[in-house]
C-alpha cells in the first residue's frame, strides 16, 4: 500500500468512524453490517478508492473487502474501474434507482403527520400542511389544539400565497421575479382589511419572511387569526409546500410568536429531511 493510500483509508475511517464490528443488534447480521459500511466509506471519499483503502477504512483485511465489493458491484451497487492493483471503486447508480423508489414512497403527508401532532403539543396550537398545486396552496391534513376553539383548516380547500402562513413561507423560497409572476397570474384579493393587496408590499413581507425563516399571517385571511408558517422541501431541493400553526391573535404575543416560529421552522426542517431534502 502507498503512503497516498494509507492516508487516504485512515481520513475515511476517521470520517465515518472505522467500523466497530462489536456494535449491533441481536439479529445484526456481521456480514450485511460489513458491506453497508463499505458503502458508507465510499460515501465519505472524495476520490474513487482502492481495495487497501477501503480494507483500511473498515479495518479488515484486503481479501475481505474484495469480496465485499465484489458482492456489492454484482448488485450494482459498486462500481469499478481498472485492473488488478490500479483498480479503484466507487458508488454505484443502483444506489440511485433505490434512493429514488424510497423517496418517491415518503409522502409529505405521512412525513408531516408525526412531526404536527408534536408541533401542536408543544405550541397548543392547530397545525397543518399543505402541499403546492398550480400557484395554489392544497391543504393535506391537519392536527387540532388542545382547547376548544377548533379552527376550519379548509382541508382540501385551495388558499391563496400572498394571505396565508403556509403560502407566504413557500413565497419565501422564490425569488422576486417569481413572487411578481405569481402574483400577477393569481391576482392579490382582498380577505380582510389587513390582506397585502400590492406587488410592492408582499415582495417586502416576503424578504422579512426569508430573514426569519418563518411567515406571519396577521389577520391576513381570517380576522382575529393569526398563523405562522414555514417552508417543506423535498429530495429535489425544491419547495414542496409548507405547514403552519394557527390560533387567535390575542393570546400570541410578539415574544410568543417568535418563540413558536422557532418551533415551526424545527418541524418544517425535520419534515423535509423525512422528504429526503439536501443537508
Amino acid at each position: 500500500m502507498t503512503t497516498t493510500d494509507d492516508s487516504r483509508g485512515a481520513a475515511v475511517a476517521a470520517s465515518v468512524g472505522a467500523a466497530a464490528p462489536d456494535q449491533g443488534g441481536r439479529y445484526t447480521l456481521r456480514s450485511i453490517s460489513r458491506a453497508i459500511d463499505a458503502l458508507d466509506v465510499l460515501a465519505s471519499a472524495d476520490a474513487s478508492m482502492s481495495v487497501s483503502d477501503v480494507a483500511r477504512a473498515l479495518g479488515a483485511s484486503k481479501s475481505t473487502a474484495f469480496a465485499i465489493l465484489q458482492t456489492l458491484e454484482e448488485r450494482n451497487l459498486v462500481s469499478s474501474a481498472g485492473e488488478g492493483f490500479q483498480r479503484r471503486y466507487t458508488l454505484g447508480l443502483g444506489l440511485a434507482r433505490l434512493g429514488h423508489r424510497a423517496v418517491s414512497r415518503v409522502s409529505m403527508l405521512d412525513a408531516a403527520m408525526p412531526h404536527l401532532e408534536r408541533l401542536t403539543k408543544i405550541t397548543k396550537l392547530s397545525s397543518r400542511v399543505a402541499t403546492m398545486s398550480q400557484g395554489i396552496a392544497v391543504v393535506l391534513g391537519q392536527v387540532d389544539g388542545p382547547n376548544s376553539i377548533r379552527f376550519d383548516l379548509n382541508m382540501g380547500g385551495r388558499e391563496r400565497l400572498h394571505c396565508t402562513g403556509i403560502g407566504k413561507a413557500i413565497l419565501g423560497r422564490y425569488t422576486d421575479e417569481e413572487v411578481v409572476d405569481l402574483a400577477e397570474q393569481t391576482g392579490l384579493p382582498k380577505r380582510t382589511a389587513y390582506t397585502i393587496t400590492s406587488i410592492d408590499a408582499l415582495l417586502v413581507d416576503v424578504a422579512k419572511v426569508r430573514e426569519r425563516g418563518f411567515s406571519v399571517d396577521d389577520e391576513e385571511d381570517a380576522e382575529g387569526v393569526l398563523c405562522i408558517g414555514a417552508p417543506l422541501i423535498d429530495h429535489t431541493g425544491a419547495c414542496a409546500g409548507g405547514i403552519s400553526v394557527t390560533g387567535l391573535k390575542v393570546s400570541l404575543s410578539v415574544e410568543r410568536v417568535f418563540r413558536v416560529g422557532e418551533a415551526v421552522i424545527a418541524a418544517a426542517e425535520a419534515i423535509s429531511q423525512r422528504m429526503g431534502a439536501p443537508k
